[in-house]
């Protein structure tokens, strides 16, 4: 199946997750066949390779949830780079696409750069991961030692620390403390949806910056 996709580059329809065995190599082929597209998103892990075409609000709301990171971290002065979208692959051990991925602590290492090394190069701090297909699983950054996964569903958020060898669900993420991002971004996406994102992300914006 992997060599029809690659050769005809074949249109999944929106919402669409395929599974099937694959090699590393075979993920490779199919990630460097779609040129500079980025759909189908294709993952890699544990012989399997995954493809999923996604639906009109996977980018609607990881663009919010980047946004409200955004606010956030302006309201405090915080330096950041941001990167979507971006391939994160460490050789025959895993290939992902986050949503969206934030460097905050290490931002300096990620000053302009054109590539990361996901071996030499120290990760995201955090990830954003929209997953209205059941494509996702903090797990999956595990071989990148990412410190925190944002995971958004339709039951919500919820924040995964890394501890040890897995991912933890926390209430609060380490980069917001204090902060109820849950009813943040709940609160953004109905004002979104109500009068648009420019709105909701502006109201936030002065709630925060007084």
């Amino acid at each position: 199946m992997y060599a029809v996709i690659s050769r005809q580059k074949t249109q999944l329809p929106p919402g669409t997750v395929v599974r099937m065995p694959g090699t590393w190599q075979d993920y490779c082929m199919l990630r460097d066949s779609r040129g500079d597209n980025s759909i189908p998103r294709i993952k890699y892990r544990n012989g399997e390779i995954l493809l999923m075409s996604p639906l009109p609000r996977h980018g609607r709301e990881a663009n919010i949830l980047a946004d409200i990171v955004k606010v956030l971290l302006d309201s405090e002065n915080r330096n950041y780079e941001a990167f979507t979208p971006i391939t994160m692959d460490i050789p025959e051990e895993g290939g992902i696409e986050p949503d969206y991925c934030f460097y905050i602590d290490n931002w300096k290492a990620a000053v302009g750069k054109d590539r990361i090394n996901w071996q030499i190069d120290p990760p995201p701090d955090l990830v954003i991961e929209i997953d209205v297909t059941s494509y996702t699983d903090a797990q999956d950054f595990l071989p990148y030692k990412v410190p925190e996964v944002w995971l958004f569903k339709k039951s919500g958020l919820s924040i995964h620390s890394l501890s040890g060898n897995s991912y933890q669900e926390q209430s609060f993420s380490q980069y917001f403390p204090g902060i109820d991002l849950s009813q943040i971004i709940t609160s953004v996406l109905q004002i979104a949806s109500e009068q648009g994102t420019g709105v909701a992300i502006r109201g936030l914006r002065e709630q925060f910056n007084g």
